[in-house]
């Protein structure tokens, strides 16, 4: 499997994300969005973004091993915040990003939204491309 990451130079260039990822690999996995919950199904850290992010990468990298994956291999994530403020949320967003990707950039998409699940003020999915 072999990940492209790319900024072309007449676009700006993101700290963390790609502009454009070429995939190259065998098999894609899709992983659905992961929830803020726990392993029972719980909600956790009602009302706090920076714990549920942490709890959604957390997820995240969980359901990437379960289908053979790393995250080194996600391609694309898409991040669903609700009533997301761009001062406000982006640094606590990234920062529980970088616990799961490190240095590594896919590409994003972030989304404000008016709203989830009750209580749940964060979601991510992902796509990655795998050998094998």
């Amino acid at each position: 499997m072999t990940l492209e990451c790319i900024n072309p130079k007449d676009l700006p260039t993101p700290q963390t994300y790609s502009q454009v990822v070429v995939a190259r690999g065998t098999r894609w996995v899709f992983v659905a969005g992961q929830e803020p919950e726990d392993v029972h199904g719980n909600l956790v850290g009602r009302g706090d973004l920076a714990t549920q992010a942490h709890q959604v990468f957390a997820n995240l990298g969980r359901a990437l091993t379960a289908a053979g994956a790393s995250p080194k291999q996600v391609a694309k994530i898409t991040i669903y915040v609700v009533n997301y403020d761009r001062d406000e949320h982006l640094p606590i967003i990234e920062a529980a990003r970088v616990t799961l990707f490190g240095d590594h950039k896919p590409v994003d998409t972030l989304l404000g939204v008016a709203t989830l699940s009750p209580g749940y003020l964060i979601e991510v999915d992902a796509i990655a491309v795998i050998d094998g």
